[in-house]
């Protein structure tokens, strides 16, 4: 028998542990709580949080620790502390499940008694569970943690699983049940009360600090002349930078992260192999290696690049006799501003027309522009840029305006923008113009919505607003205010692509 009643874990151990998983001290020191024989073994604990937050990996590694501790040399049967983990994932049925509790609770015991080899409800699984665990003998304080590592994604799991599930330590006072679930809802085992431990998802500061005490890859070419204090601080100045790009589309989870950093510090610190650049001038490495930053198929080879149109393909550079003053022809460099038309389909690109003239055009020339009352066609004035006040005369100067498509894009309300899309796509695109179609938009269809959608998850439109933006609202609100995140130049090739002028569209 132990002197206290309340004795936590060896602190070795959660060092140890703390070490070896950083930023998640308080979720280890929780759950050693809630597994130690000694300190505070309650029946069912239940961790939560997204995905690749560490809630499988630390709750195997801390059992482990747990049970290795708790080998002080006597024979195996008096351990005090044992457990077993059933990946629910791997489980086709509930019939699969229970058996492979019962085979992977006998493994951990190292039973060899008598036990069925059919299992097919949880009122068997508790006749099996007791021969092994409530009726065999067992040292004082003995426990036994089982895991159901992502039950709430079980296959044919029928509504009383979980709670029945929850009820075994009702039975079988010694066994402690653990759920690992992603989002689970309020009271899903229907007991009285279960303890909780959060599992949330890294921030910032976290990504970077855990990927920078890992160091650069392995295999990534040494970094001449540069200390190791210069390479540290450059590593982590770059996992930063990696974490404002590609967080919030790539690399949401810590092994994605991780990821994106070895697949980008080769090509960040080429210059410095090369000795063009030094360690410490890392906004110059950042400029350098912009490109690769805004580049996923370095991420997920997956990603199919579309490929150039051949009538876009450059010209074979021609000889020039050595005695000629011509300067031999170059291939051209331009970036390609027409792939975009390529990818999207005609739907989206016409709300992304729109978009750009609800953002760069005043709310007041809409009737103007778009209005078929009295003419029965849209009045197109665009190409004023300069505009003069009624008395200029020749003693006045003119007042003169920048043009609004070089000034950034002002936000728009949904509603608008699906106006302007609902007056020019009977213009732009001749499908829209037939009976078939129809001419006015009467509400929110699957094409526009999916369309929408695509524009959003490109960050080709974004979304402004403050709480609406952050909170992730309804993004189909049409009082919901939108911006254009495409420029001037993009957008007049994706016009050129349909045969429509922009600039034709927007007044100054």
């Amino acid at each position: 028998m132990r002197n206290s009643l309340f004795q936590l874990p060896d602190e070795l151990v959660l060092t140890s542990l703390a070490q070896a998983f950083p930023c998640r001290s308080f979720q280890l020191r929780s759950l050693a709580t809630l597994l130690h024989p000694d300190a505070a073994p309650c029946q069912n604990v239940v961790l939560y949080g997204t995905e690749a937050t560490g809630k499988s990996a630390i709750t195997v590694a801390l059992l482990a620790r747990l049970e290795a501790s708790e080998d002080d040399g006597s024979p195996d049967g008096d351990l005090r502390l044992r457990f077993a983990i059933v990946n629910s994932v791997e489980c086709i049925t509930s019939r699969h499940l229970f058996e492979s509790v019962v085979g992977k609770v006998a493994k951990a015991l190292r039973w060899h008694g008598p036990s069925s080899s059919r299992c097919e409800n949880v009122s068997q699984l508790t006749v099996e569970l007791s021969k092994m665990l409530k009726y065999a003998p067992r040292p004082d304080g003995f426990r036994f943690v089982l895991v159901f590592d992502g039950i709430d994604r079980q296959r044919e799991a029928t509504p009383t699983l979980l709670p029945a599930l929850a009820r075994l330590a009702e039975i079988i006072p010694c066994i402690t049940s653990v759920f690992i679930v992603t989002s689970p809802p309020a009271s899903f085992l229907h007991t009285a009360f279960a303890p909780h431990v959060h599992f949330p998802n890294y921030t910032k500061t976290e990504f970077v600090a855990i990927v920078a005490a890992g160091g650069p890859p392995l295999e990534a070419p040494a970094l001449p002349n540069t200390t190791p204090e210069e390479g540290a601080d450059l590593w982590a100045r770059f996992a930063a930078a990696v974490h404002d790009a590609l967080a919030r589309a790539a690399t949401r989870t810590l092994p994605a992260f991780r990821h994106a950093c070895d697949a980008l510090w080769p090509r960040f610190t080429t210059p410095v192999v090369a000795g063009t650049r030094g360690a410490r001038e890392f906004s110059k490495l950042l400029i350098a290696a912009r490109a690769h930053f805004q580049d996923e198929c370095l991420l997920d080879p997956g990603i199919i690049v579309a490929a150039r149109p051949p009538s876009a393909a450059p010209a074979p550079s021609t000889p020039i006799p050595s005695g000629s003053n011509s300067i031999t022809p170059q291939t051209s460099s331009k970036p390609h501003t027409s792939d975009l038309a390529a990818l999207l389909p005609t739907t989206a690109r016409l709300l992304l027309l729109a978009a750009y003239l609800a953002s760069h055009n005043a709310t007041r020339h809409d009737l103007v522009l778009f209005s078929t009352h009295h003419h029965g066609r849209r009045r197109r004035r665009g190409g004023l840029s300069v505009s003069v006040g009624r008395g200029a005369g020749p003693g006045r100067s003119k007042h003169r305006k920048i043009a609004r498509k070089l000034l950034g894009a002002h936000a728009f309300v949904l509603e608008r923008m699906l106006a302007i899309f609902a007056a020019v796509r009977g213009e732009w695109d001749g499908r829209y113009a037939s009976r078939e179609w129809g001419g006015l938009v009467d509400g929110m269809d699957a094409d526009i919505g999916m369309a929408m959608a695509t524009l959003a998850s490109l960050r080709l439109l974004v979304r402004v607003g403050g709480l609406a933006s952050a909170s992730g609202g309804d993004a189909m609100d049409r009082g919901g205010k939108w911006r254009v995140n495409v420029g001037w130049e993009m957008i007049r090739a994706l016009g050129r692509s349909m045969g429509v002028e922009v600039e034709e569209w927007l007044i100054e």
